[in-house]
C-alpha cells in the first residue's frame, strides 16, 4: 500500500517505520523539509519527500502535525486522490493549542478537524502515548498485546486502517463512526491506558462526554505541578487510576 506520514515527530516517525518494516511503501513529509525525517526512519526504507509531494497517487496519508495546525493542510489535502484515505492521529489539549470554542462547547474533536481538512477523517493512533507506540508493539496473536482504537464514518476505511494499526504492533478495535471518537478523545478511559482489546471496548463503552476534558484538563495540571516527568509505566497507572470511580 502506498503511504505518506506527514509531520515525523515521535509518533509519525514511529509511524512511517513501522509500516516500511510491515512492507508498505511509504513517504514521510514535514514541514520543516526532507532533512527533518530521522536517520532510523530512513534505514527502515521510508523516503523523504517535500511537502508538496507528499499526496499525490497515495492510497493513505496520516497526518501526525500538531492539532491546531491541522487547517493548514487543506490545500495540499484538495490535490490527493478523491480515494485517499485520511487518518487524524492528533489531539486536542487548549493549553498547547490555544482554545477551539466548537470543540469547548461540545464538537468531537475529529469532526472539526473533518471540517478543516476538507475531507473524510478516520481517527487512529491517537489514544496511545509515543513511548506505547515505540516500544510496546508486538506481532499479532501475541499474549498481553495492547490495541487501539479506530474511528471512521467509512467502514471500508475503518477496515483498512485497521490493518495498519494491526502492522504497527497493536489488535485494532471498531470504534464505530467519527462521531463516536470522543470516547477516545483525552479524558476518556480508553485514552493512553494500554488497555486489551476486550477492556478496550469496555473503556469506550464506559466513556461520560461531559467529563471527558474535565479529566483531560485535571490530568494536564497534575502533571504540570510535578518537579520530575514520572515514567511512562507510571503515567500509564496515573490515567487509568483517574477513572477507577467510572469503572467501580
Amino acid at each position: 500500500m502506498k503511504i505518506t506520514v506527514i509531520g515525523t515527530g515521535a509518533i509519525g516517525g514511529n509511524l512511517a517505520r513501522r509500516l516500511s518494516e510491515a512492507g508498505h511503501d511509504v513517504l514521510a513529509a514535514d514541514a520543516r523539509g526532507p532533512e527533518a525525517v530521522a536517520a532510523d526512519v530512513l534505514a527502515a526504507g521510508v523516503r523523504a519527500v517535500e511537502l508538496d509531494d507528499a499526496v499525490l497517487d497515495r492510497d493513505v496519508v496520516v497526518l501526525s502535525i500538531p492539532f491546531g495546525r491541522q487547517p493548514d493542510l487543506a490545500g495540499l489535502l484538495a490535490t490527493a486522490a478523491e480515494g485517499t484515505v485520511v487518518v487524524d492521529t492528533s489531539n486536542y489539549y487548549p493549553d498547547m493549542n490555544g482554545r477551539v470554542e466548537p470543540i469547548d462547547q461540545g464538537q468531537v474533536e475529529s469532526l472539526w478537524a473533518q471540517e478543516q481538512l476538507g475531507r473524510p477523517v478516520v481517527k487512529a493512533w491517537n489514544a496511545a502515548l509515543a513511548a506505547t507506540q515505540q516500544e510496546r508493539g508486538l506481532p499479532a496473536g501475541s499474549p498481553d498485546r495492547i490495541a487501539i482504537p479506530v474511528a471512521a464514518d467509512s467502514a471500508d476505511a475503518r477496515q483498512l486502517v485497521m490493518g495498519l494499526v494491526d502492522d504497527t504492533g497493536f489488535d485494532a478495535v471498531d470504534a464505530g463512526p467519527l462521531a463516536d471518537s470522543w470516547r477516545q478523545q483525552p479524558g476518556t478511559p480508553a485514552y493512553c491506558t494500554e488497555l486489551g482489546a476486550e477492556d478496550l471496548r469496555r473503556a469506550l463503552a464506559a466513556a461520560v462526554k461531559d467529563q471527558a476534558p474535565l479529566t483531560r484538563d485535571r490530568l494536564t495540571e497534575h502533571y504540570a505541578g510535578l518537579t520530575a516527568w514520572p515514567s511512562h509505566d507510571e503515567v500509564v497507572a496515573t490515567n487509568r487510576a483517574a477513572h477507577r470511580p467510572l469503572a467501580d
